[in-house]
């Protein structure tokens, strides 16, 4: 039997692209989690684990900054 493919799930991919932004345009921890409306704190928590990340908190990142989610996730 073969050995089970691990997969990214669709939390931690949205996730990744999230900070992969911050990451090109500089954006501090703070800043991020005040486009998030969430603590600096739930960040850290979003790196372990991404499934508590709600598509409500990515809708304020796209709003604030003006990006739509295909954007995103093109990058």
């Amino acid at each position: 039997m073969a050995k089970k493919e691990q997969r990214i799930t669709l939390y931690k991919r949205i996730w990744c692209k999230v900070r992969y932004w911050q990451s090109l345009r500089d954006v501090s921890d703070a800043e991020l989690a005040s486009y998030l409306q969430v603590g600096e704190r739930t960040l850290h928590e979003y790196d372990k684990s991404a499934e508590n990340i709600t598509l409500g908190r990515v809708d304020n990142l796209l709003y604030i900054t003006g990006m739509d989610f295909n954007e995103l996730m093109a990058l």
